[in-house]
């Protein structure tokens, strides 16, 4: 996606739609977040947003996207577990949010936040795990400054420091992206077993 182009037509209201998205309904896991908030960044850097607006904006957005997905998971969460997978929910997805909110805890909701998918899932399972709210509103707000805040402020910074930077704002973007994906993928690959599913999966595919 050519988000030089789109963001600037979908404007503030549009950010806020897909930030909140990600942030914590199911439909939202396939959304470019990382990738968005920096692109924005860089397009309040040319005069295009007003950077402690769009801040502002996409920080509000990640914290009540995570809040309603806290409830949604409060609610509801528990059927997802016996819910069959379709175009818009991948059982897996939940379970690899549920493996890794085991394994690291509260700082999941943090962690969570640099890694798509999980970002999606991962306040839904806190509400599922039962978590009181008082605790995950403290994460979800730290969380949520030093993504949304983190990410849109860099893009704003290195198009304001460096001269001509559009011109390698695909090479970023395609970095932030890899960085991003990294973490869940060296996580689900230090697992043996998926090693094993993997290779075997790639050994079907060139035969």
């Amino acid at each position: 996606m050519d988000l030089k182009t789109i963001l600037p037509s979908i404007g503030y209201l549009g950010i806020f739609a897909v930030i909140f998205a990600e942030s914590g309904l199911l439909i939202g896991f396939f959304l470019p977040g990382d990738s968005l908030l920096f692109t924005a960044g860089f397009l309040a850097s040319q005069h295009i947003f007003d950077i402690h607006i769009l801040a502002f904006i996409c920080f509000i957005a990640a914290v009540i996207g995570d809040s309603v997905g806290y409830a949604f998971g409060h609610k509801v969460g528990r059927r997802l577990f016996h819910k069959k997978d379709s175009l818009l929910f991948h059982k897996d997805n939940l379970e690899k949010a549920n493996t890794f909110y085991k394994k690291h805890g509260r700082k999941t909701i943090i962690i969570a936040r640099f890694m798509p998918v999980v970002r999606t899932f991962a306040p839904i399972v806190a509400g599922i795990g039962e978590m009181e709210y008082k605790t995950f509103l403290s994460y979800n707000v730290i969380g949520g400054a030093l993504w949304a805040l983190g990410l849109t402020y860099a893009g704003y910074y290195l198009g304001k420091s460096i001269p001509d930077v559009d011109k390698y704002l695909l090479p970023i973007i395609l970095l932030i992206v890899f960085l991003s994906v990294a973490p869940t993928a060296i996580h689900i690959l230090k697992d043996p077993q998926n090693r094993k599913q993997l290779l075997s999966l790639l050994t079907r595919k060139s035969s």
